[in-house]
Protein backbone atom coordinates (compact mmCIF):
# COMPACT_ATOMS: atom_id res chain seq x y z
CA UNK A 1 0.00 0.00 0.00
CA UNK A 2 1.43 3.53 -1.04
CA UNK A 3 -0.24 6.61 0.19
CA UNK A 4 0.63 10.06 -1.28
CA UNK A 5 0.22 13.50 -0.20
CA UNK A 6 0.50 16.29 -2.95
CA UNK A 7 1.44 19.91 -2.05
CA UNK A 8 2.45 23.14 -3.08
CA UNK A 9 0.11 23.74 -5.12
CA UNK A 10 -1.62 28.07 -4.91
CA UNK A 11 -2.12 30.85 -7.49
CA UNK A 12 0.48 32.64 -9.23
CA UNK A 13 0.64 35.14 -12.04
CA UNK A 14 1.01 33.79 -15.92
CA UNK A 15 5.06 33.45 -16.27
CA UNK A 16 5.13 32.45 -12.65
CA UNK A 17 6.58 29.34 -11.39
CA UNK A 18 5.82 26.67 -8.76
CA UNK A 19 6.94 23.03 -7.73
CA UNK A 20 4.45 21.09 -6.43
CA UNK A 21 5.69 18.12 -4.33
CA UNK A 22 3.96 14.23 -3.31
CA UNK A 23 5.16 12.73 -0.37
CA UNK A 24 4.90 8.83 -0.39
CA UNK A 25 4.43 6.61 2.87
CA UNK A 26 5.94 3.08 2.56
CA UNK A 27 9.44 2.02 2.24
CA UNK A 28 8.95 0.76 -1.42
CA UNK A 29 9.19 3.84 -2.71
CA UNK A 30 11.66 3.53 -5.10
CA UNK A 31 9.97 0.30 -7.19
CA UNK A 32 7.44 2.65 -8.37
CA UNK A 33 6.85 4.82 -11.40
CA UNK A 34 5.66 8.04 -10.93
CA UNK A 35 2.98 10.37 -12.71
CA UNK A 36 1.58 13.39 -12.67
CA UNK A 37 -2.15 14.23 -13.63
CA UNK A 38 -4.38 17.55 -13.74
CA UNK A 39 -7.73 18.25 -14.25
CA UNK A 40 -9.75 21.46 -15.03
CA UNK A 41 -12.87 21.69 -13.63
CA UNK A 42 -15.66 19.59 -16.38
CA UNK A 43 -12.91 18.21 -18.26
CA UNK A 44 -11.13 14.85 -18.11
CA UNK A 45 -8.04 13.73 -16.12
CA UNK A 46 -5.38 14.62 -18.24
CA UNK A 47 -1.53 13.23 -18.36
CA UNK A 48 1.58 15.58 -17.84
CA UNK A 49 4.56 13.60 -17.02
CA UNK A 50 5.98 10.32 -15.61
CA UNK A 51 9.35 9.27 -14.31
CA UNK A 52 10.87 5.78 -13.85
CA UNK A 53 11.61 4.28 -10.04
CA UNK A 54 15.19 5.31 -10.62
CA UNK A 55 14.56 8.88 -11.88
CA UNK A 56 16.22 8.28 -15.18
CA UNK A 57 13.90 8.56 -17.63
CA UNK A 58 11.00 10.87 -17.72
CA UNK A 59 8.11 11.53 -20.43
CA UNK A 60 6.24 14.44 -20.43
CA UNK A 61 3.32 15.53 -22.07
CA UNK A 62 3.79 17.98 -25.79
CA UNK A 63 1.67 20.40 -23.50
CA UNK A 64 4.21 21.28 -20.84
CA UNK A 65 7.30 20.13 -22.72
CA UNK A 66 10.12 22.75 -22.01
CA UNK A 67 8.16 24.24 -18.84
CA UNK A 68 7.70 21.27 -16.42
CA UNK A 69 10.21 18.68 -15.03
CA UNK A 70 9.58 15.58 -13.11
CA UNK A 71 12.33 14.71 -10.48
CA UNK A 72 12.20 12.42 -7.90
CA UNK A 73 14.32 11.73 -4.10
CA UNK A 74 14.03 7.96 -3.57
CA UNK A 75 15.86 9.05 -0.09
CA UNK A 76 12.85 11.25 1.17
CA UNK A 77 10.47 9.10 -0.94
CA UNK A 78 9.30 12.76 -3.00
CA UNK A 79 8.60 13.40 -6.50
CA UNK A 80 8.37 16.63 -7.82
CA UNK A 81 6.99 18.60 -10.13
CA UNK A 82 8.94 21.98 -11.32
CA UNK A 83 6.62 24.55 -13.38
CA UNK A 84 7.90 27.05 -14.92
CA UNK A 85 6.54 29.36 -17.50
CA UNK A 86 2.85 29.14 -16.49
CA UNK A 87 0.08 29.62 -18.57
CA UNK A 88 -3.53 30.11 -17.41
CA UNK A 89 -4.45 27.28 -19.63
CA UNK A 90 -2.31 25.37 -16.72
CA UNK A 91 -5.16 25.90 -14.12
CA UNK A 92 -6.19 22.57 -12.84
CA UNK A 93 -5.83 20.40 -9.94
CA UNK A 94 -2.89 18.24 -9.77
CA UNK A 95 -2.70 14.87 -8.84
CA UNK A 96 0.18 12.39 -8.50
CA UNK A 97 0.51 8.66 -8.54
CA UNK A 98 2.19 5.71 -8.13
CA UNK A 99 2.68 2.63 -10.84
CA UNK A 100 4.24 -0.81 -9.75
CA UNK A 101 6.78 -1.57 -12.12
CA UNK A 102 9.49 0.05 -14.15
CA UNK A 103 8.44 0.75 -17.09
CA UNK A 104 6.62 4.85 -18.23
CA UNK A 105 3.34 5.25 -18.17
CA UNK A 106 1.22 7.35 -19.18
CA UNK A 107 -2.48 5.82 -19.24
CA UNK A 108 -4.17 7.12 -15.72
CA UNK A 109 -5.85 3.32 -15.56
CA UNK A 110 -2.04 2.24 -15.77
CA UNK A 111 -1.53 3.61 -11.85
CA UNK A 112 -2.40 1.84 -8.58
CA UNK A 113 -2.53 4.91 -5.83
CA UNK A 114 -3.38 8.39 -6.33
CA UNK A 115 -3.08 11.56 -4.31
CA UNK A 116 -5.74 13.87 -3.60
CA UNK A 117 -4.43 16.75 -5.86
CA UNK A 118 -3.37 20.06 -4.84
CA UNK A 119 -5.17 23.14 -6.81
CA UNK A 120 -3.09 25.36 -9.38
CA UNK A 121 -4.83 28.10 -10.32
CA UNK A 122 -2.90 30.55 -13.18
CA UNK A 123 -4.10 33.74 -13.39
CA UNK A 124 -3.88 36.40 -16.49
Amino acid sequence: QVQLVESGGGLVQAGGSLRLSCAASGRTFSSYTMGWFRQAPGRERKFVATITWSGASTYDADSVKGRFTVSRDNAKNTVYLQMNSLKPEDTAVYYCAAARGVALRIGASSYDYWGQGTQVTVSS
